[in-house]
This record gives structure tokens, sequence and C-alpha cells, in this order.
């Protein structure tokens, strides 16, 4: 018989906090009045939100000709863009929804703004689609709806059209689940403020959320069925995107290997953006204490796995298309590494498989400067990814007449940092006007790894 205590765990929260400081050092940031560092970063995306909008309605009211698009290069700048941002997206519902799952406690500090991350970048990703159109006045016609038009019916063989669905989904469980995790937080906000205003304005939005211990229950119910909802649209939405590209016939495009790799690379990308958007706001929101390096440092490791996959896929395409024997398909990844376009190809390679080699360093993890420097890397790697699978795979077809090389106008360059401007903007006012941090569920793990918890005995 021998006794067996488990060794102590990074507390998530410090031993020093108590439950009325957690509120205030979250939740009083609501009350008082924008910092200097807000309202500079507030200006600037606003002023990138109205230039883009701007740009928009010119393409839209002359036409997407002001496009660099030809008649080889039929998607490219728009289509990347819209698989970046939905990319993008992936990381706040696999922190809500899967670590929900498993119980995994260091969710709880990032999980609010990783969520909200989510539904702005399905935000700017909905855009480029809808221009695409050409006439986005008329996007109602890619849901199945009753009409007159007789014949006229959506082709529900296509993977565009699945598409819509996916994503349509995918930003409806995503909007009700960070909504409903809100929830406490709103109510929290009503019980302290003193503005009538205020009071009545998050009190409607509280739902009427009592705290008792049958509300608590309902509330922890939903949030597992949400979670459950949630976890295959994780894996469905991006596989659904690489559809787009896997059911064609065009050399590098026309492969089984997408789906799995465009989720690993979607999860990546998402977790390089919430990493880079983070470790800002726990410096600028003094939220050290709650964003911790131990969550750094846990984001980190995911980065190395999902990485590590995304680069055994860039080298089973390589292999696959050696091993074909098929003379189209390997010329397509030839040309990509070693063609016109061969810059693009390399940037990806060292942001996307070089880069995250560095997180097997603990100092390097824990080191905020230096992990904010990479997943700039890989926010960078993963766009070009999108890029060179869209664009290369296009520019060289089968007839060597139709060859054509494309480079983006200032249009799509302005239509692209617009979006930028919108998913900041709406960052802002988030951080602004609502609780950035689930200050409820993160008093919940208060004790976890500390002194006073109750020791582990396992009788061996």
């Amino acid at each position: 018989m021998a006794e067996h205590v488990s060794k102590l765990r990074q507390p998530l929260v410090p031993e020093d906090r108590t439950y009325k400081q957690m509120s205030e050092d979250v939740l009083d940031t609501l009350e008082r009045k924008p910092t200097k560092a807000w309202l500079i970063g507030f200006s600037v995306s606003a002023l990138f939100l109205t230039i883009g909008m701007l740009v928009i309605v010119y393409q839209v009211s002359t036409g997407i000709g002001v496009w660099g698009l030809n008649k080889t290069i039929g998607w490219s700048w728009d289509i990347t863009n819209f698989v970046f941002w939905v990319g993008i997206g992936h990381a706040g519902t696999l922190i809500s929804a899967i670590l929900l799952i498993f119980r995994q406690r260091w969710r709880t500090a990032i999980n609010r703004a990783a969520e909200a991350m989510t539904i702005f970048a399905v935000a700017c990703a909905g855009l480029f689609p809808l221009i695409h159109m050409g006439r986005p006045w008329l996007a109602y016609f890619v849901f199945p709806y009753p009409n007159t038009l007789g014949s006229l019916w959506v082709n529900f063989k296509s993977p565009l059209l699945w598409d819509v669905f996916a994503i349509s989904t995918y930003l409806t469980v995503s909007l009700v689940f960070w909504y409903m995790g809100l929830l406490p937080d709103l109510a929290s906000v009503r019980d302290r403020t003193k503005s009538k205003l205020r009071k009545a304005i998050y009190g409607a939005f509280a739902l009427g959320w009592d705290g008792s211990t049958r509300t608590w229950h309902h509330f922890e119910v939903l949030s597992l069925i949400l979670a459950g909802l949630a976890t295959p649209l994780v894996l469905s939405v991006h596989t659904i995107v690489s559809f787009d590209f896997a059911t064609s016939v065009i050399p590098g495009w026309h492969t089984t290997i997408f789906p799995p790799y465009f989720v690993a690379g979607a999860i990546f990308s998402g977790f390089g953006m919430v990493l880079t958007l983070l470790i800002i706001t726990r410096k600028v929101m003094n939220w050290e204490n709650y964003i911790t390096v131990g969550h750094v440092e846990a984001m980190c490791k995911v980065i190395i796995l999902t990485g590590t996959m995304v680069g055994l896929a860039y080298g089973t395409e390589f292999f696959i298309a050696w091993y074909s024997g098929n003379p189209y398909e390997r010329y397509a990844f030839i040309n990509r590494a070693f063609g016109p376009y061969w810059w693009a190809y390399w940037t990806m390679i060292s942001c996307n498989v070089i880069s995250p080699q560095f997180f097997w360093f603990k100092k390097l993890r824990r080191n905020m400067t230096f992990v904010f420097i990479i997943t700039i890397f890989v926010n960078i790697g993963m766009w070009f990814e999108r890029f060179v699978i869209i664009t290369t795979s296009l520019h060289r077809d089968f007839l060597p007449s139709s060859w054509a090389m494309y480079s983006p106008t200032w249009v799509e360059i302005w239509t692209f940092i617009g979006t930028f401007g919108l998913f900041f903007t709406l960052f802002f006012l988030f951080i602004r006007f609502l609780p950035g941090i689930a200050i409820a569920e993160v008093k919940s793990v208060k004790r976890y790894g500390q002194k006073n918890e109750e020791p582990v005995n396992v009788i061996a």
C-alpha cells in the first residue's frame, strides 16, 4: 500500500486574487473611460473599415472587372481571403466546444475572446462570396426557398451550396454559444452598474438571469448541448470548404487529403490569430493574472501539433503527385515550388512548417515577444497557403496558350485591408462594452492548482 499525492499544478489564477478583485479587474473596465490605446486602435480600425466599405461600394457599382482576374484565373485574391477568414474562425469553436467537452480548465480565460473572434472572422469571410457574385442583392438565390421562378432551383450537387449551409450553420451555433456564455457576466454588470440606462440594457440582454442553482444547472446543460452541436462543425465546415477544390478536376486540387489538411490548417491559423490578439489584449487591459503564460504555452503546443500536421500534408501532396505518375499533377507541384510563384510557396513553407518548430523549446513558448512574432508569421504563412493552392493551380492549366499571371489590383488589396478593419473594429467594440473574459467560469477554476486545493490520493 502506497499513497501518492499529486504534484501541485500551475495555478490558473494567482492565489492573491479574491473573487471580488476578479470581478473588478474584468468588469470595471466597462465602467471606466476608454484608454488612449483603445481610442487609437479603434480609430485606426474604423478608418480602414471605412475605406474598405467605400471600395466595396465602388466595385459593386462598377463590376468585378476592377479585379485582376483573367480568363485563366477566375479565382484568386477573393477566394484566398474567404478561406483565410473562415480558417481564423476555427479556434474559437475548438476552444469553446471541444475543450469544454474534455474538461480542459485552461480554456476558461480565453474562450470568450476566441468565440467573439470566430463570429467576427466569419462576418469578414462572408463579404467575399457576396462581392464575387457580382450582384450581391440577389444573394438570397443561394437559399432553397419556395419561389415562382419555375424550374430555377439551387444546385444541391455543388460544394459552393454546401458552403452556404455549413457556414450559416456554423455562424448560428457559434453566435448562440457565445451569447449564452455571456449571460452570467451580463447579469453581473447589470447588478454592479449605477447607471439606470446601462442597468436596463444589460438587464434586457441578461434574459432575467438570477444566479440560482436551477439557472446554473440549465446553463451547464445548454453549454454541453451546444458544445456537442459545435464539435462536428469544427470538422465539417473547413472540410466542406475544401470540397470547393477537391471535387474539381484541376491538378493540385483534385486530392483526397484536402479535408483533414484544411481542418488542421484552419485550427493552426485560428490559434495563431487568437494568440496574436490575446498577447496584446492581456497587456493593454492588464489581464496578465487571467490570460497567463501557461495559457499561451498551452496554445503554442496546439500550434506545434497542427503545424506539424500541415507540414506532413505538404510532403504528402508532393509524394502522391510523384507516385501517381500523372504528368499534370507532377507539373502542378513542381510549378508551385519552382515556377513564377516560387516566392509565395517558400514563404508558406518557412512560416507554416519551420517557424512553429521553435515552440518545442519551453523557454521560447513562454517568451511573449517571441510567441507574438511567430504568430504573425503563422498568419502570413496561412494566407500564402491559400494563395498558392488557388493561384498556382490555375495560372498554368492544360493549354500553354492560355497560361497567364495574376496580380491583385488596388481594389482587391484595399478590400482585404477593409476586412481587417471590420474585424478589429468589432473586436475593439467587444472588449469595450462586453466582458472580454468569462469571469464566472474563471472563478470556478480559481482553486485549481493552488496550495489549498484538496490533494488527490491514489492507493496503489
